[in-house]
């Protein structure tokens, strides 16, 4: 089996992690594979602020929703979307930066990261280092884009917490694939399929807690999008230069 393909499946979130280092060689890999991501346009609109102050990242996991990982692994990258160079380019042509002004520049910004992430995160396994998303990096991005300087059009997306595991956490079963894949049109009926995965996540995390946590797909997700948990989004945005018409 592709060894690439061997490493996208064997992900899993890590959230516990040893004091080794990660070195300054790995992270360089990381991060040219970020810098050889697709891009719309090529405007690699995809910055990534790496933290290693230990102090500074304690703020950070207190801003982001209490997440000790945070602080405990050896790194912290922000993945931000980034129409700052951008607005350089503009003036130097004597041209506006109008793409801001448009909900589009959130969907290119956001797709960027999403694909330079995609690719810091394979390669992160690819080297026996363990990894977790952070999308509390939007929980209160404010005071994220006052301690880490972020200039005007550039948005904090995500982070991506990096470190060798202390252990393995268990592989999370995914939905049934007929469930993402829709052959020509969008197959809507998805009920018995999302009934099926609910009872997998429930096994699964009976497992995981002991006992402690049986519910199912369904319920973990409504629980989430039953209201708006990151309430200081728009604000930041429209803080950060992006005026929506």
């Amino acid at each position: 089996m592709n060894k690439l393909y061997e490493t996208l499946l064997n992900h899993r979130s890590i959230r516990s992690y040893t004091d080794q280092p990660v070195s300054e060689q790995e992270l360089n890999l990381i991060i040219n594979s970020v810098q050889a991501a697709p891009s719309s346009i090529n405007g690699q609109q995809v910055s990534v602020i790496s933290v290693q102050d230990r102090e500074t990242k304690e703020k950070i996991a207190e801003l982001t929703g209490n997440q000790p990982w945070v602080a405990h692994a050896p790194v912290f990258l922000l993945f931000c979307a980034d129409f700052f160079r951008a607005k350089i380019a503009a003036e130097l042509n004597g041209e506006n930066l109008a793409i801001t002004e448009s909900l589009e520049s959130i969907l290119v910004g956001a797709t960027d990261v999403g694909l330079a992430m995609g690719n810091a995160i394979a390669v992160a396994e690819s080297l026996g280092l363990g990894i977790v998303p952070i999308g509390g990096a939007r929980n209160k991005p404010l005071e994220l884009i006052e301690l880490l300087g972020i200039p005007e059009y550039v948005f904090p997306v995500s982070g991506l917490v990096v470190g060798h595991p202390a252990d393995l956490s268990a592989k999370k079963p995914r939905l049934p694939q007929k469930a993402i894949w829709h052959k020509e049109r969008y197959d809507t009926d998805l009920e018995g399929l999302i009934k099926e995965y609910d009872q997998t996540i429930s096994t699964y995390m009976k497992k995981r807690t002991n006992g402690k946590e049986t519910r199912g797909w369904s319920q973990e997700i409504s629980s989430f999008y039953n209201h708006i948990y990151y309430t200081e989004v728009r604000q930041m945005l429209e803080q950060q230069g992006y005026d929506f018409k």
